[in-house]
């Protein structure tokens, strides 16, 4: 999985309390980064009215560990949406390099877009989905 060019990038720096009894990232640590990366991406990209209409809820992780990565070390994470969504769902993709280059995590997360007020699940609005296929 190479991340395309237009990819959402975020530095994360793997802190003494990531650590696990094996001495590297724990993988509980991993998932909490892929959804720190979401969020910022989201953040970063979707106009306001719609981070306070919306808020999204993973339905899904497939996630493949591919390396090891140390306290100290710095990873770059890289994510995007590569697939138009269906109904209130769309498939993330996120990769994780790390300081050699190598890729550490690849993932790919099924998210599900739910309106706040209705406190339940509806269709992306194209309109939404165009700022994330687009980016």
């Amino acid at each position: 999985m190479i991340p395309p060019e237009t990819a959402f990038t975020l530095s994360i720096t793997a802190q003494c309390e990531d650590i696990d009894e094996l001495g590297h990232v724990n993988n509980a640590v991993w998932v909490r980064w892929i959804q720190d990366m979401a969020t910022a991406h989201w953040n970063a990209v979707a106009p306001k009215d719609a981070i306070d209409q919306y808020i999204w809820v993973v339905t899904r992780h497939e996630i493949d560990y591919r390396g090891n990565v140390g306290a100290g070390d710095t990873v770059t994470g890289h994510t995007w949406i590569s697939d138009p969504p269906r109904g209130a769902r769309f498939w993330r993709n996120v990769c994780f390099t790390g300081p050699d280059d190598k890729i550490k995590v690849i993932a790919k997360t099924n998210w599900a877009i739910i309106d706040r007020d209705k406190g339940r699940a509806v269709r992306v609005p194209n309109a939404l989905a165009d700022l994330f296929l687009n980016d």
